[in-house]
């Protein structure tokens, strides 16, 4: 049915024919009859004016219609650029084939089927996931296939009418520079949709098409198992752990990596646990919301006597937990609390693993890596203990990356985090591991209840043995991009056009900013890490021990800070956290000025 568009706009109106001539979906074609008939001009500029942007994690938007969200047509068009850019590159792309995953969203699957129908028309072999998958197994699974790539569709944590297209390159890792560009070149050069690519039917009838999934969860498995630390230990474990699947897809496979290890069974959060896309129970479907995501948990671990809770994000590649205290309220951990935890662990599972290590005091060839905003507390127990520590940019896709590049180099990576509560134990999966991360931080329980020592007091030993670190990271919402832009560069400006040497009392030592490439802290002024001029990102040392790094987030509107002061284990921790709540007053007043700039703060 001929549509008639006339908006005033004769660029908008071209935009929307065409997008109604190739797109096959009735709903969202709907949607845009809709708004033309409704003259919602502005909506329709939001979504036609830009194009949605392929970078480093790939596509995350709202499932609406239009070029500038996540529908059907965007991903068609997204798949086919990502499979000439590989014919491109790769010349074994059409024997390797694509690892394809999805998790329970609404149309994770429709998103998932029409990628694998494309490269199957193209004669590319798939290994699609017959159903619903935790992120790290499409990660894990391109490394045991060898295939060329992979793709997950999903949003991660994000609002419930959010989607995402997460890619892989073929050594597991997320893709970084130069193939987020070239995808975007090739997706740009191939918009209009192929004769075939939105026949779907070849999936079921195509000899191309493997489903892996029976097969990798068993490797997984095995390899999960071969982390046992002590399986009696486990077996006897006393504590009972409640769990929450936030709706999403872990249930099942943490279920099974506990089993695997011979850990108790977890007691259900049974309203959470089954996988529901409209998460009805949460607001935010992000356990590092912190209390108001896990209030559920919380009521449930206490009908059950249970003074530990695991959770893990819709993806189940985050995880998090909490434990009761003696005066029955519950401490939800930070990620940086968490990395501590599960680094210390490694390092002890490492040691029984190779008995020679503990008679050696350096380790070369050991490693343990964190993102650049996360604590450095991974760093003090290497220095200590004589493994070496990386730090790399925020993101998986940097310490996935980093870790691939030092295995080729014959180094041993034994485990990497990021404070947003990603942990990667192994490189077996060199990405954030929810799954692997529990069935760690089960044994982990089970090693702690032997002498009965609890999670927190363990924390407060490993800082009493390494050095105190107390972070405190936060954020706030800012909805108009030129206001995160001018906030950033009147940092930079402060001191007379130049960088501040203050903020209000707090005198700093030493200035990064990764935006511009400036580092004071290098003989040459010159950032080691890699810059992005479209990235803000400056991080600053102070001579009280703290530092603060002030970030825009790459996937939501918000302005973050991640700030840690170091001190020495005999220090008190409650005047270390009062310093540096100070000093994060002091930035949040004279630097991000919230009332004046309208950030909203974290709720």
């Amino acid at each position: 049915m001929a549509v008639h568009i006339d908006t005033g706009d004769k660029t908008l109106d071209e935009k929307i024919e065409q997008w109604l001539e190739w797109d096959k979906n009735m709903v969202t074609r709907q949607e845009v009859v809709e708004l033309v008939s409704n003259h919602s001009t502005k909506e329709l500029h939001e979504r036609f004016d830009k194009r949605i942007s392929f970078g480093t994690a790939g596509l995350r938007a709202a499932m609406e219609a239009g070029p500038a969200r996540i529908n059907d047509l965007t991903i068609i068009q997204t798949a086919q650029g990502l499979l000439r850019y590989l014919e491109s590159v790769n010349p074994e792309f059409k024997s390797q084939g694509i690892v394809i995953g999805y998790d329970a969203r609404h149309c994770s699957r429709r998103y998932a089927d029409l990628t694998a129908a494309i490269l199957l028309h193209d004669g590319i072999p798939v290994f699609l996931f017959s159903k619903i998958v935790p992120t790290p197994f499409v990660a894990y699974a391109i490394k045991k296939y060898k295939a060329a790539a992979g793709v997950m569709v999903t949003p991660s944590h994000n609002p419930r009418g959010d989607n995402g297209y997460k890619v892989y390159w073929n050594n597991g890792a997320q893709i970084i520079t130069p193939h987020d560009s070239g995808i975007s070149k090739h997706i740009m050069a191939n918009l209009e949709p192929w004769q075939t690519s939105w026949d779907t039917s070849i999936i079921e009838t195509s000899p191309l098409k493997k489903d892996p999934l029976d097969e990798i969860m068993q490797l997984y498995l095995t390899d999960i198992q071969n982390k046992i630390y002590d399986r009696d230990l486990n077996v006897k474990c006393p504590w009972r752990i409640t769990y929450t699947a936030m709706h999403g897809v872990g249930t099942d496979f943490v279920k099974k990596a506990f089993e695997a290890v011979g850990l108790p069974p977890v007691i259900d959060v049974v309203e959470q646990n089954s996988p529901d896309p409209d998460f009805p129970t949460v607001k935010y479907p992000n356990p590092e919301e912190g209390k108001s995501a896990l209030d559920l948990s919380i009521r449930t671990a206490n009908e059950n006597n249970s003074s530990i809770i695991f959770a893990n994000d819709p993806d189940a590649d985050r995880f998090a937990l909490a434990e009761k205290q003696s005066n029955g309220s519950w401490k939800i951990f930070t990620g940086n609390e968490l990395g501590a935890l599960l680094g210390w662990w490694m390092w002890v599972c490492y040691q029984k693993l190779h008995p020679e290590a503990q008679n050696n005091g350096t380790h070369p060839d050991v490693y343990m890596l964190a993102s650049t905003v996360s604590s450095k507390i991974l760093k003090s127990i290497g220095t200590k203990e004589g493994f070496q520590f990386v730090e790399t940019l925020t993101g998986f896709k940097w310490m996935g990356n980093r870790a691939d590049e030092l295995t080729k180099q014959g180094k041993m990576v034994l485990f990497a985090y990021e404070e947003a509560i990603g942990f990667m134990c192994g490189t077996e999966v060199i990405d954030k591991d929810g799954v692997s991360a529990a069935a760690l931080m089960g044994q982990l329980a089970a090693y702690l209840a032997s002498s009965n020592i609890t999670f927190t007091e363990k924390l407060q030993e490993i800082y009493q043995t390494y050095g105190l670190h107390c972070s405190n990271n936060s954020y706030y919402l800012c909805f108009k991009p030129e206001t995160m832009r001018n906030i950033f560069e009147r940092i930079r400006t402060l001191n007379d056009g130049k960088y501040p040497t203050a903020c209000g009392p707090y005198k700093i030592t030493g200035i990064r900013d990764l935006t511009t490439g400036y580092d004071n802290n290098q003989p040459d002024n010159k950032a080691i890490l890699p810059v992005s001029s479209t990235s803000q990102m400056i991080t600053f040392n102070f001579a009280n021990g703290c530092v603060a790094t002030l970030r825009a987030s790459g996937t939501e509107p918000k302005i973050k800070y991640y700030t840690e002061i170091f001190a020495d284990p005999s220090s008190d921790p409650e005047a270390a956290k009062a310093e540096l709540q100070s000093l994060i007053d002091s930035i949040v007043d004279l630097w991000l000025q919230p009332e004046s700039n309208q950030l909203v703060p974290k709720e």
